[in-house]
């Protein structure tokens, strides 16, 4: 693990003091919370109490009455619609619209109170539209007067009432409304409605006086086939009487008025979960003086609360019936509360139900929400401020850390890189960054120069040492020679003999050690003085190859190259390829195969040797070419480490380099040569 890595996870032990933050703030809230739900609940008993008084204002429980379908619900408008065949100016939401399945697709419908009046909106899919003929009854068809799609409202108030309102149109706009009742089939002048042709289907909308309404309402439509038959009816309920029409009480809605403080918002349901009334509102009066709070800081906040079911299930029901699940257990009987955050602001809403009883049970509910002003929100500037200061302080810590990281690691690796370089070239004098400074970075750099240093005179010593060797022993060789050679002319017994023939062999081969020594200096003597000529090289490698194939006999060799022209000096270049071929030869077996390469790569000849047998080891890579080394087994004496040595100095000396890699089953050595002389070129 890096030096970053290290010091960013240090860094990170700073988040102890937001974290025990964030446990003071979550621990606190949930107190507060706990504290505002009790009051709450103490308010909704109140509330639940006085409302029992009044039961005339609770529907009764007509779910239990099998001959009637489910209710229609009556939206309290805040203001009259246009009637013109269209919803969008409906004071509603789009979730407030029913439907229920019609012949051509859903039908969409809703109810709305405003002014002693109720407005009706159907929406019919129905891809072929039978209109009306002119001066006839909507459901009084005949043989010269065909069926036409009509609407109807069902309005029931049983065991008295039982009217249908028929809407029917001869052409798109306003429309006349019949009745049928047990008097038959007459216009009604005080229903408005327009029928409006849309894409795919029709819209109804109407506008009926509530004097002239039932207590049940149903709607169901009629299709009527191309052929001019009735093709088939819908309806919203599937039972011998329609729904009840659920009108919001005005007594309730004062009643509660009364009893809810500023801030509070609270609605009344009937035994069904079906809205009765609702008034208050959880926004608090002096919000504005809350300090607003940026975007991604409140998604930490959330993080750091418990997050709450989404504020919007909060708010009351569109479709007018709540089913929560806290508002169904006080329909049950038993008293439930629950609370909900903002993901835009933070805001909580703490709600509790309460069921509202008379002596025959349960027959509604007391809804009651306050929003978070008297608890801890996250939206108050101070708790705000200290998320904020200490998010702020760890901020700071970590780049501070990261910065000094970034420093030190910086230190490190120009120190590295400065020792790894040195690796390459040792000299005796060794300067490296840092060496001034008083810290252990200055230390551990004076240390190294040190190393470096003693290791540089070491390599020096190293280098020179063959030509030493080869210099001091040659002459004591000699006399060693001429003196086995005389004592070849002298009267010698057949032991002695033998002795000056080992004596004679062992001194021969200690002279070809001296001199492979020394072709070392001569090779980099010959660089300096070589004459580097512009010639292709592809031949020369060519003729080179058969000659090793005479020499060779017991290996296969194979050349592919191309024409490349370089400049150079031809003998020490066949000279380096002689040292590689034996290097190639001595590690492989009989009939192994030998390949020589030579191809152009940008602006560089590459010639490569490559042969089969083991890899090369990995801690010989740096110093495979150096002088007196070899990766040889100890029991071979014939090779000193200075081929590869002497082929790396002719490489160099061309202005190129020589490298070796292992392939899948052996070694490979290539040696790069600019294609161009070298600017230090010897000879020039």
């Amino acid at each position: 693990m890096n030096l970053h890595r290290q010091l960013l996870i240090v860094s990170l032990m700073t988040l102890v003091l937001p974290w025990a933050g964030c446990q003071f703030i979550r621990e606190t809230e949930r107190a507060l919370r706990a504290g505002q739900q009790d009051m709450l609940a103490g308010t909704a008993l109140a509330v639940a109490d006085a409302l029992s008084q009044y039961p005339e204002e609770f529907p009764l429980d007509y779910a239990t009455d099998y001959r009637i379908g489910a209710p229609l619900y009556g939206h309290r408008l805040e203001h009259a619609p246009s009637v013109d065949g269209y919803v969008e100016d409906w004071p509603i939401e789009t979730e407030s619209i029913a439907s229920f399945d019609g012949v051509g697709g859903p039908v969409e419908v809703v109810l709305g109170l405003y002014g002693g009046y109720v407005y009706l909106f159907v929406a019919v899919t129905d891809r072929d539209v039978a209109w009306l003929t002119p001066g006839s009854l909507p459901d009084a068809p005949s043989a010269n007067q065909p069926p036409a799609d009509r609407v109807e409202l069902i309005s029931v108030s049983p065991p008295y009432l039982d009217e249908r309102f028929l809407f029917a149109a001869e052409a798109p706009g306003r429309i006349v409304t019949y009745v049928r009742s047990a008097r038959g089939v007459t216009p009604e002048p005080s229903v408005l409605a327009h029928w409006e042709d849309v894409p795919g289907g029709y819209q109804l909308e109407a506008r009926i006086p509530e004097r002239v309404l039932g207590t049940n309402l149903g709607v169901a439509v009629t299709d009527a086939a191309a052929d001019g038959r009735l093709s088939a009816t819908a309806s919203s309920f599937a039972t011998p009487l329609p729904g009840p029409l659920i009108r919001p009480s005005e007594e309730l809605r004062d009643i509660a008025a009364g009893l809810v403080q500023p801030g509070m918002r609270l609605y009344v349901t009937d035994r069904e979960g079906w809205r009765l009334a609702e008034t208050g509102s959880v926004v608090e009066r002096h919000e504005a003086r809350s300090t607003p709070v940026a975007g991604w800081l409140r998604r930490f906040y959330g993080v750091v609360v418990d997050e709450g079911t989404a504020a919007a299930l909060a708010a009351p029901a569109p479709s007018g019936r709540e089913r929560q699940a806290y508002v169904r257990r006080a329909l049950d009987g038993e008293a439930d509360a629950s609370w909900f955050r903002s993901e835009g602001d933070g805001s909580a809403v703490v709600a509790v139900a309460q069921p509202v009883a008379d002596g025959g049970g349960v027959i509604g509910a007391v809804v009651l929400q306050r929003g978070t002003d008297a608890i801890l929100s996250l939206t108050n500037e101070g708790l705000a401020r200290l998320l904020n200061v200490t998010l702020i302080a760890t901020i700071a810590v970590a780049i501070g850390l990261l910065g000094y990281a970034s420093w030190l690691s910086r230190r490190i690796r120009r120190l590295s890189v400065a020792a790894e370089a040195a690796l390459v070239d040792p000299g005796p004098a060794v300067e490296l960054p840092s060496a001034d400074a008083g810290d252990e970075l200055g230390d551990l750099s004076r240390s190294f120069a040190n190393v470096l240093g003693a290791l540089g005179e070491y390599n020096a010593y190293l280098r020179t040492l063959a030509s030493k060797l080869s210099h001091e022993l040659r002459t004591p060789l000699a006399i060693v020679l001429s003196s086995l050679d005389n004592l070849e002319h002298e009267q010698l017994s057949d032991g002695a003999k033998d002795y000056t023939r080992r004596a004679k062999d062992g001194a021969e081969r200690l002279r070809r050690i001296l001199n492979a020594m020394s072709e070392a200096n001569r090779v980099e003597e010959l660089m300096q003085n070589a004459e580097l000529v512009r010639f292709d090289v592809d031949p020369v490698l060519e003729a080179t190859v058969g000659a090793y194939r005479d020499a060779y006999p017991e290996r296969r060799f194979e050349y592919r190259g191309e024409t490349t022209e370089i400049a150079g000096a031809a003998e020490l270049l066949m000279q380096m390829l002689d040292k590689l071929v034996d290097n190639a030869v001595s590690f492989s077996s009989a009939s192994d195969r030998i390949v020589l390469t030579l191809e152009r790569r940008e602006e560089n000849a590459c010639i490569s040797v490559e042969n089969p047998g083991p890899p090369l080891p990995s801690q010989f890579r740096s110093r495979l070419f150096d002088s007196l080394v070899s990766v040889r087994s100890a029991g071979d004496d014939r090779h000193l480490g200075l081929g590869l040595y002497v082929a790396r100095l002719v490489a160099e000396g061309h202005g190129g380099r020589i490298d070796a890699e292992n392939t899948d089953d052996g070694v490979r050595f290539v040696v790069t040569l600019p294609l161009r002389a070298p600017n230090s070129a010897p000879g020039r």
